[in-house]
């Protein structure tokens, strides 16, 4: 669906959603001023076309087990396509990688990762550099505090 075809009610539709997913059809209607009928419409062609790509639960993994943020930058030795595709393999197969991408600039690749400690961290890091041997550095910087936590950016 391209851009032009969101108009400023479905925005602000999508701002609620997001602020609130478990909100209800009346309630969601009602502060975007639609009546509930119109309004379930176009939430259901937003699921449709892929704009709302589905819904999920905010935990607090602090109060469920120990956790230690890291962020990793990693380097490749070579940059031919196949070397980018066996980094980001690995990173997607694993499940303590929260984010990852290829940046532009002095390294490669980013990774956010949620361990548990730095023993965690330390055996991550050598089994990663054996399931992408095409790695030639990897530098950690553990987050002593979360500043803002999101990962919603800005709808406009």
């Amino acid at each position: 669906m391209a851009l032009s075809n969101i108009d400023a009610i479905d925005r602000k539709i999508l701002a609620v959603l997001r602020r609130d997913g478990r909100i209800t059809n009346a309630r969601l209607a009602e502060e975007v001023g639609l009546s509930p009928s119109a309004c379930l419409m176009r939430h259901k062609r937003l699921e449709r076309e892929g704009i709302i790509t589905g819904y999920r639960a905010e935990l607090s993994l602090d109060q469920l087990r120990p956790t230690m943020r890291v962020l990793l930058e990693i380097t490749l030795a070579r940059h031919s396509p196949e070397d980018f595709r066996v980094l980001e393999t690995a990173l997607c197969a694993d499940p303590r990688v929260t984010e990852a991408g290829e940046v532009s600039g002095r390294i490669d690749y980013f990774a956010s990762l949620c361990l548990h400690d730095t023993t965690e961290l330390r055996d991550f890091i050598d089994t990663l550099t054996v399931q992408a041997p095409v790695i030639e550095s990897v530098n950690s910087h553990v987050v002593l505090h979360l500043a803002k936590r999101s990962g919603a950016p800005p709808l406009e």
